[in-house]
């Protein structure tokens, strides 16, 4: 059918018009090294945003090798050239984009990758990577002087990387700003169990060895995803709730009388749904690991990760954490109090829960406890510098700041605060100035001097009269 001499102009001009937009459209650039957080400029990565993580794992606990394959599924948003990805130390094989072989150059901690054509703005890419080697731990003053990240242990690995040791594992945009679902597959030898994030979503055999696929759907800073491999003493079941919960427990630490993990993690996670909103992940739980050189607990996100059997207080700031860093995450590194101070908090309206000691009781002792002169008042908890991030004062001041906070609107504005913070920003990032401003529209009250004196000010604050 012949068109009309309309119909032939409105196409020549929809031609035209489509020509202009692709000779306007920037030319393809490489994407930034970092997202410049001021704590760690060349973690994460600019040009993209990670949509995805596919992570095949093979791990052997005698020579402690790693041999990975991660697809990374993530959306342009400029005209890409090249891009980086985070991978520490790692030996990488071969490199894939959309299918097609890839060239890359390895400097330092990151891997620039160069795709055959250029990956346009708002388009979807794959990136799969394939590496390999013996994973190193991390060292510092940063996480209270510990190693972190991918530990051997005695009979596999134990899986703890926060803040910015995901890339000891695998290749990734490694920032809490850049969040993404997971698919992650562990095989391990025959007898030992591999726990991850999410649901577990197939186990199988291979051989000699054991293959679990787990799954994460909801969107996951790469800092907490975790696989933890060993021998392990499983329970299942759901909370009286009805969440779902999986706790793996080291044989070695499965009949300690410390505390009972399985019920502390049930009864906390329905205690916090009712406090701060629903359980925003499809399972709750833990992983329990003989790892006491490691000295400390962390949030992996719907199982947190515990060195060694720890105590009722730890269990419910852990868990206190899906909500506060992990469901709602930090934009920036300098934000960590409204992760810890949070879940501090948290521990505090657990006592009062039990009737142990009210968080006011608990806000006074630790104020009191701690003189002017004290250091401890010398940190700035809204912005606390890289290698005293974890700080007591992040944890402690920001507790405090919560308390102040309840005492000055009272609790029915904070306890509408607290689970509509957490409404707000589900599976997302969020920065103080945000938490700021929703604790004055909730209260209908100017706040500015209290998170000033709190979180902005350095020295003893007065209290209030």
């Amino acid at each position: 059918m012949a068109l009309s001499r309309s119909a032939r102009l409105a196409a020549l001009a929809t031609a035209t018009a489509s020509l202009c937009l692709i000779a306007a459209s920037p030319a393809p650039s490489p994407g930034s090294a970092g997202i410049g957080d001021p704590y760690f400029p060349q973690l994460g990565n600019g040009g993209f945003d990670a949509l995805h993580y596919g992570l095949d794992i093979a791990y052997d606990p005698g020579s402690g090798r790693l041999d990975g394959r991660t697809t990374l599924t993530a959306r342009a948003t400029q005209n890409l050239s090249s891009f980086d990805l985070d991978l520490q130390k790692l030996d990488v094989t071969s490199v894939e984009v959309n299918g097609r072989r890839a060239r890359f150059t390895r400097s330092g901690d990151e891997m620039r990758i160069t795709p055959g054509d250029a990956l346009r703005k708002g388009r979807t890419f794959t990136a799969e990577v394939v590496y390999g080697g013996v994973p190193q731990a991390l060292s510092g003053p940063i996480v209270f002087g510990s190693d972190y990240g991918w530990m051997k242990t005695s009979d596999g690995v134990f899986v703890a990387c926060e803040p910015n040791a995901a890339s000891t594992w695998f290749p990734s945009s490694d920032h809490p700003s850049d969040k993404a679902t997971f698919d992650i597959t562990l095989k391990a030898p025959e007898g030992l169990t591999g726990v991850s994030n999410g649901r577990l979503v197939s186990t199988r055999t291979q051989g000699t060895s054991t293959v679990a696929h787990w799954r994460e759907s909801k969107p996951m800073a790469t800092y907490l995803a975790t696989a933890s491999i060993g021998k392990f003493d499983v329970r299942t079941g759901r909370t009286p709730g009805g969440t779902p919960i999986y706790v793996a427990i080291d044989p070695v630490l499965a009949h300690s009388n410390a505390v009972d993990v399985y019920a502390v993690t049930a009864e906390a996670t329905d205690y916090w749904s009712k406090l701060f909103g629903p359980y925003p992940f499809e399972e709750t739980g833990a992983v329990v690991d003989d790892m006491p050189q490691a000295g400390f607990s962390l949030e992996t996100q719907s199982k947190p990760s515990y060195s060694a059997v720890r105590d009722e207080s730890t269990i419910v700031h852990e868990l206190a954490h899906q909500w506060f860093g992990d469901s709602v995450s930090v934009k920036q590194w300098k934000d960590i109090w409204l992760n810890e101070g949070f879940a501090t908090y948290a521990q505090w309206l657990w006592a009062e829960h039990r009737g142990t000691r009210s968080a006011h009781d608990a806000f006074l002792a630790g104020y009191n406890s701690r003189p002017g002169t004290s250091s401890f008042w010398q940190t700035e908890v809204a912005d606390p510098q890289r290698d005293t991030m974890f700080a007591s004062a992040v944890y402690q001041r920001g507790a405090m700041t919560l308390q102040a906070l309840r005492e000055r609107i009272g609790d029915k504005a904070f306890f509408r605060l607290l689970p509509a913070w957490a409404k707000a920003h589900r599976y997302g990032n969020a920065d103080t100035a945000q938490f700021t401003a929703l604790a004055e529209k909730i209260s209908g009250q100017h706040l500015g001097d209290l998170f000033d004196k709190w979180l902005y000010t350095t020295g003893r604050p007065a209290l209030d009269q």
